[in-house]
């Protein structure tokens, strides 16, 4: 097994390891007694569970040590990592909520996503669908706004923006949304444009469909 596979599997064991220590902090938060080395330990778990992310994609890429495993098994940490990290946050006490629709457009992205490239593998389309750079972009704002709430959470500043007050932390947050709509978009247009191409998206007659 190659050292990338082996920092993607160690960067999905620290999945659940994240998911137990942040819902402890909440369940303290939650009894009026925060426990701060929870929070931190949540803090740095999920930061080197996200930097390994860029780890084990350099060292696959300079060492010449990309493989199947590795295009199946990094994507499924990434999505895995900040899935977690989103629902935890939106379902325990850590004195900021992420708005519904969120948690809500991120999922639904995925699933979009997921559901397009088994429809493409379906209908036997040889288009490959790779990260785009919104994509990237897409999960990066996603990680510092999770990053934004477990470091700055409890942080009651707020502003006005076109007359409507946020509160700091909402900033991140609808950034990282915008990002993983337009990104949502541009996939869905690219398995579009994949289904015409092959002709998919044409009328057809009974007999031409037999």
């Amino acid at each position: 097994m190659t050292t990338p596979n082996k920092i993607t599997i160690g960067r999905i064991c620290l999945i659940p390891v994240f998911v137990m220590i942040a819902l402890y902090y909440g369940r303290s938060v939650a009894h009026g007694a925060p426990i701060e080395w929870l929070r931190w330990t949540a803090v740095a778990v999920f930061v080197l569970a996200a930097a390994s992310d860029g780890v084990d994609g350099y060292i696959a890429r300079r060492y010449n040590q990309m493989s199947k495993l590795g295009v199946i098994l990094d994507p499924i940490a990434d999505k895995g990592l900040l899935l977690a990290g989103i629902i935890t946050l939106s379902v325990s006490d850590w004195q900021y909520e992420f708005p519904i629709w969120f948690p809500v457009l991120v999922i639904t992205r995925d699933i979009v996503i997921v559901g397009g490239v088994l429809a493409l593998h379906f209908l036997q389309c040889d288009a490959r669908v790779r990260p785009s750079w919104m994509g990237k972009v897409a999960t990066v704002s996603q990680m510092v706004a999770i990053g934004f709430v477990m470091l700055l959470t409890g942080n009651s500043w707020r502003t006005k923006v076109a007359g409507v007050e946020v509160m700091f932390l909402d900033l991140p947050v609808v950034i990282a949304g915008f990002c993983t709509l337009v990104s949502g978009i541009g996939y869905v247009r690219y398995g579009i444009s994949a289904l015409h191409s092959k002709g998919h998206g044409e009328a057809k007659s009974a007999r031409e469909m037999d």
